[in-house]
This record gives structure tokens, C-alpha cells and sequence, in this order.
């Protein structure tokens, strides 16, 4: 399995590209990050990015949803979900993140899971931080690996 992440917006050099890089750098599994943006604000901007965003994700693909509305999970049970994705024969589990003002419902639906990282608000240049440290946290537990302490 590999793992596409599909994000609203461009991050430039700075603390949120950082910490990305950090985490995704650590994977083991295949990793890629696709950035879209659409150039034209104003109204029905989240139906654009929506399109946007499910035109990159491979046919094959688990989608999970990135969405304030979604299931708080674990870091265990976020890792024993992958683990039977993959071991499924699930090709591909792609994660999507909306831009500031969320996820169309298309995307919503479309998704396999929606996913929560919790109740706070996080800006979405940051939630990709956030998710590469989750998988990498999965990856570890997988391995049996004393980062994740729980």
C-alpha cells in the first residue's frame, strides 16, 4: 500500500513544510503529496477545490477525509485500520485536506472515512504535520517499535 496525501493549498519554505518533510522523510511506506489550488475565490470556491482534489486521487485509492465532523480515532486503532486496509490489498490510502473553509460534501461522501485529529481547529497547512507524524507513529507501532509508548 502506499499513501497519497491530497491537500488544498501550497506550502512555502516555513515551520508547516518542516514538519511535514520531517515525518514523511521517516516513512517506509511509499509517500507522495499532491498540492492543488484554485486560482479563482469567491463563491463556490469548495466545490472547485473538491474537483480539484478528487481528480488526483487514483481510482483504486481508500479515501479518508480529513474533517472536522469525522471519528476521532486513536493512534492505535488509526494504525490497525491501515494495517487492514493494506492488508485488504488496498493499493492506495489516500488522505484528503481540504483548504480554510473545509470539504465539500462530494469529497465527504466519497470518503471511506472521515477522520478528526481532534477538536480543535488546526490550520491546513499544519494538519499535513500532523497526519505524516500519525503514519509514521502507525508505521512504528506496526514494527512493534518503542517510539509510540502507549
Amino acid at each position: 500500500m502506499r499513501f497519497l496525501v491530497v491537500a488544498v493549498g501550497h506550502a512555502r519554505a516555513g515551520p508547516e513544510r518542516a514538519l511535514w518533510e520531517a515525518y514523511s522523510e521517516r516513512l517506509v511506506t511509499p509517500t507522495r503529496l499532491i498540492e492543488v489550488e484554485s486560482k479563482r475565490p469567491g463563491p463556490g470556491l469548495k466545490e472547485r477545490e473538491a474537483e480539484l482534489l478528487l481528480k488526483s486521487v487514483p481510482d483504486d485509492a481508500v479515501i479518508v477525509a480529513l474533517d472536522e465532523r469525522g471519528k476521532s480515532l486513536t493512534s492505535e486503532n488509526f494504525a490497525k485500520t491501515l494495517a487492514q486496509w493494506r492488508d485488504g490489498g488496498a493499493a492506495t490510502a489516500t488522505f484528503v485536506i481540504g483548504g480554510a473553509d473545509g470539504l465539500a460534501e462530494g469529497v465527504r461522501m466519497r470518503a471511506r472515512l472521515l477522520l478528526c485529529l481532534g477538536a480543535m481547529t488546526w490550520p491546513h497547512l499544519l494538519v499535513r504535520g500532523l497526519l505524516a507524524e500519525q503514519l509514521y507513529r502507525a508505521e512504528r507501532i506496526w514494527a512493534g517499535h518503542p517510539y509510540h509508548r502507549a
